[in-house]
């Protein structure tokens, strides 16, 4: 081989082998940016910083959050669905995106299943059943009774059609065989201004904006959503446990990447996630919160995200609930 055949022999070498080399790169080798599909501040924005610090320190890259805001988080999520599957575009989304947009938007633009990949559920977010004392009654069997006796009179509060206080308004609907009425109002200081006043006397609220009424006693506290009580607020009862047995509604959060990430992007990924969800101190902020750290195996949120769209799917279809 002549001195010129092995010098370009060489060169070619080194050409081909470069990318192999970018390919082997330890993941992560850049900053991770982390999509949040609300404005920053809500619930979703808050256990996606808490996540992403952790992360952070845990993977040695930073975790950017980019709130990216707007048509009920589609825009955030197509965002996500065009990046590459590379682990270096997450995103934090909620149960009204993912579980229950599908079944609002006769022409919603990702398919919840296979558009993303899922990597790790995170959190679930309480609601609280409370009612304005005007209305007598100290138990949701109580409420039931009432609301048989009067179909169609009794209102309940919202903060906007779609929502997950909304959902878990016609899940109770359908489960108790009423018909209370949903007024939506646009977002949740208002709703919670509403059924405090008594416009509208029952609403399934978050805990944080509704707590500090149920212990001045401007409303009644008749039960949590959650399947058990939580652990910051023993002294609430189940829904389930007060009078409506099997019921179950909640808001929560997890964690998607694109479509195809691989699996050991993903694996990595929730490793890091569930240790940071699992530090006591992560534990008792969320707790205090009002919020309960659920983190789970990419498995378990795969088979959890379809029983949430079955489930759903039928509470939007038997409400005839429409986008606003």
């Amino acid at each position: 081989m002549t001195h010129t055949a092995r010098t370009l022999a060489l060169a070619i070498a080194a050409l081909c082998s470069w990318p192999l080399a970018a390919i082997s790169q330890p993941y992560p080798s850049k900053p991770i940016r982390m999509i949040v599909p609300f404005p920053a501040g809500g619930g979703v924005d808050f256990i996606g910083r808490i996540a992403g610090r952790g992360m952070s320190d845990r993977l040695g890259q930073q975790v950017v959050i980019e709130n990216r805001a707007g048509a009920n988080a589609i825009v955030g999520l197509e965002v996500l669905k065009a990046a590459p599957p590379d682990g270096y575009t997450i995103a934090a989304a909620s149960a009204g995106p993912l579980a229950v947009n599908p079944f609002i938007y006769a022409k919603l633009p990702h398919n919840t299943l296979t558009d993303f990949t899922q990597i790790a559920n995170m959190v679930n977010f309480p609601l609280l059943m409370v009612v304005h004392p005007s209305l007598p009654v100290k138990s949701v069997k109580e409420l039931i009774a009432l609301a048989r006796a009067r179909p169609g009179e009794i209102s309940y509060a919202s903060p906007g059609s779609g929502n997950s206080s909304h959902l878990a308004g016609e899940l109770f609907n359908a489960m108790a065989k009423v018909k209370i009425l949903h007024v939506p109002y646009k977002g949740m200081a208002p709703a919670v201004v509403s059924a405090v006043s008594g416009e509208a006397p029952i609403i399934y609220a978050s805990i944080p904006p509704i707590l500090p009424h149920v212990r001045s006693n401007r409303v009644k506290a008749l039960g949590i959503g959650n399947a058990k009580r939580i652990p910051s607020l023993p002294e609430f009862p189940t829904i389930s446990e007060s009078g409506l047995p099997g019921y179950e509604a909640y808001a929560w959060a997890g964690m998607i990447g694109p479509a195809h990430l691989p699996r050991d992007i993903v694996m990595r990924l929730n490793k890091e996630i569930v240790a940071t969800l699992n530090q006591k101190d992560v534990i008792d902020r969320m707790l205090a919160e009002g919020t309960v750290p659920t983190p789970s195996t990419p498995e378990e949120f795969t088979a959890y995200m379809k029983s949430e769209l079955k489930k759903w799917g039928e509470v939007v279809k038997l409400a005839g609930i429409k986008p606003e």
